[in-house]
C-alpha cells in the first residue's frame, strides 16, 4: 500500500465517524457540521472534543448554536489572526501613549529651559538680596516640578515596558499555538514542513549529513475501534512522550498526520539516526496502556519506524517518500521494528516503493 493509499484509508475512516455522528444526532449534513465532527474524529483538538462531550452529557444534543460556537472557538481560520490583530492593536496603543508622554516630557523640558533662561536674565539684572532670593526659590520650584515630571515619565515608561513584555509573550503564545499540535504538544505539520526545508538548505550549505525518521503506530485503528477515541488519544500522547524524551537539541519532532510522526535530525548520520529510532521504539514498547475510566489494562503499544538520510538529488518531497518507503517496509515485515534505506528488504523493493 502506498503512502497515498494509506492516507486515503485514514481520512475515509475519519469521514465515516463524522458522518456517523451526524446521522446519530440527526443533524444536517452541512459543511460546518461535517468539519466539526471530522475534527472530533481526528482527535487533533482535544479541547474541542472535551467541549462536545460535556455538551452532549449535559443536554444530550448539539444545537446549531452549539456547533457554531464550537467552530468559532476551535476551528475558525480567522481565530489566530484575530488574536494576533488584537494584541498588535494593544501594542500600538501602548506605544502611542508612550510617545504622547515623551512629547509631554519634551514640552516640559522646553518650558524648563525657557524658565532657566528667564531666571538667568533676571539674575543678571537683580540688584538686591530679596530679588535674588525670589529668583533662587523660583529655580528650586521649577527644578522640583521637572523632577516630579521626570519621575512620572519614568514610572509610565516602566509600566509600558512591562505591558509590552506581556503582549510580546501573548504574541509568542499565539505563534507557538499556530505551530503546535494541540493533542501531542509536538510540532504540527506546518512547522515540520518549514523545518525540513530549512534543514535541507542548511545541511547543503554546511556539507553536513541530515537524517529523517518517520514512525507509525501499529494497529492504531484497532485501538480506536475497540476502545474509542479517548483511548486513541491516550495512545498518541504516549508515543509523543516517548519521542520527546529521546529527541534532543536541534532535532525536531512533529505529528506528521493521524498516527504518524516525523523527526528531523540535523547533522546526524544514518547509523546514529537508526540508534535514536530504536531507542524511541523500545521506549514506546515498555509502556503499558491502561484505560483511565476503568483501570483496565489494554496491553502494549508498538511502532514501526523508517529512517533515511539526505541524498544530493533530494527535494523535501523525495526525502519524505524514501523515508516513508522504509516505514512501510517495516510494517510489511512484521511491524515493531526500524528499517532504513540500506536494509535489503527496502533496497529490494526500491526506495520509492512503499508497502503496508
Amino acid at each position: 500500500m502506498t503512502g497515498h493509499a494509506a492516507e486515503h484509508e485514514r481520512t475515509m475512516a475519519f469521514a465515516e465517524i463524522a458522518l456517523g455522528q451526524i446521522k446519530a444526532l440527526r443533524q444536517a449534513a452541512s459543511p460546518r457540521n461535517y468539519e466539526v465532527w471530522y475534527a472530533y474524529a481526528t482527535g487533533y483538538h482535544p479541547s474541542l472534543n472535551q467541549k462536545i462531550n460535556e455538551t452532549l452529557q449535559q443536554s444530550g444534543a448539539l444545537t446549531d448554536a452549539d456547533i457554531e460556537q464550537i467552530y468559532e472557538t476551535y476551528l475558525s481560520p480567522t481565530r489566530l489572526t484575530d488574536r494576533i490583530d488584537k494584541v498588535g492593536h494593544q501594542v500600538m496603543g501602548e506605544i502611542e501613549q508612550v510617545m504622547a508622554m515623551i512629547d509631554a516630557a519634551a514640552g516640559s523640558a522646553n518650558s524648563y529651559t525657557e524658565s532657566l533662561a528667564d531666571m538667568s536674565e533676571k539674575l543678571g539684572n537683580s540688584k538686591d538680596r530679596e530679588g535674588l532670593r525670589a529668583i533662587v526659590e523660583g529655580l528650586v520650584q521649577t527644578a522640583k516640578e521637572m523632577e516630579a515630571s521626570n519621575q512620572k515619565l519614568e514610572q509610565r515608561l516602566h509600566a509600558s515596558k512591562q505591558e509590552i513584555d506581556t503582549l510580546q509573550e501573548n504574541l509568542e503564545a499565539v505563534r507557538t499555538e499556530s505551530l503546535t499540535d494541540p493533542l501531542t504538544q509536538l510540532a504540527n505539520r506546518k512547522f515540520f514542513d518549514t523545518t525540513l526545508d530549512d534543514a535541507i538548505a542548511d545541511a547543503r550549505a554546511k556539507n553536513e549529513p541530515l537524517s529523517l525518521m518517520m514512525t507509525d503506530i501499529d494497529h492504531f485503528k484497532n485501538f480506536n475501534d475497540s476502545f474509542g477515541h479517548l483511548t486513541g488519544d491516550q495512545v498518541l500522547r504516549l508515543v509523543a512522550m516517548s519521542v520527546k524524551q529521546n529527541v534532543k537539541g536541534q532535532d525536531t519532532a512533529a505529528r506528521y498526520g493521524g498516527e504518524e510522526f516525523a523527526i528531523v535530525l540535523p547533522n546526524t548520520v544514518l547509523r546514529s539516526a537508526i540508534t535514536v529510532a530504536d531507542h524511541i521504539r523500545r521506549a514506546v514498547m515498555t509502556k503499558e496502556l491502561m484505560k483511565r475510566s476503568t483501570g483496565e489494562h489494554l496491553g502494549r503499544v508498538t511502532i514501526s519506524v523508517g529512517v533515511a538520510t539526505l541524498h544530493k538529488s533530494d527535494s523535501a518531497q523525495t526525502f519524505i517518500e524514501r523515508t516513508d518507503a522504509c516505514l512501510y517496509a517495516a510494517k510489511r515485515h512484521g511491524r515493531n521494528r526500524v528499517m532504513c534505506e540500506t536494509d535489503p528488504e527496502v533496497a529490494a523493493t526500491g526506495a520509492s516503493v512503499q508497502v503496508a
